[in-house]
């Protein structure tokens, strides 16, 4: 085996830093803030309707509430509309911060998912909150879109 080449004695050995890798926005740090307040709050308030989908169902299956009515308006038809649409907002905020961010196709169905189960909205939004500040505080550099 041959040895591998050594310094001269007395001379400091070349230490390579590891270059750290540059990361990249899909917008600046003000769209991506502006972005992530609006997931925030579609979050939310699609985490609130679907809790009452699900105490719609509760009522429908369990005690054989067949509908409530107000006036001319069922509300259990109205919640079941409501957070379907309300579910497409939240799918469209998703796609907006999933996109500033760059992150993997995973990272935005596994965000989608936060829609669907009940209470979940609240936990990914906690945790994806989190995640997009320690990002845009680790890199502050980051290349901005314009």
């Amino acid at each position: 085996m041959s040895d591998p080449v050594q310094a001269p004695a007395g001379a400091p050995a070349a230490t390579k830093k590891p270059r750290r890798k540059k990361r990249r926005f899909g917008g600046t740090h003000a769209q991506i803030r502006s972005a992530l307040t609006f997931y925030k709050v579609s979050s939310y308030v699609t985490g609130v309707f679907l809790l009452l989908l699900c105490i719609e169902m509760i009522l429908k299956y369990g005690l054989k509430i067949e509908e409530i009515t107000v006036g001319p308006l069922n509300l259990f038809t109205g919640v079941l509309i409501a957070h379907g649409w309300l579910y497409v907002v939240y799918l469209l905020a998703d796609f907006r911060l999933w996109q500033l961010m760059r992150w993997p196709f995973s990272k935005f169905i596994l965000i989608a998912l936060g829609g669907v189960v009940p209470f979940l909205s609240f936990i990914v939004e906690g945790r994806t909150h989190k995640q997009v500040l320690a990002e845009l505080a680790a890199h502050p550099e980051a290349a901005k879109r314009y």
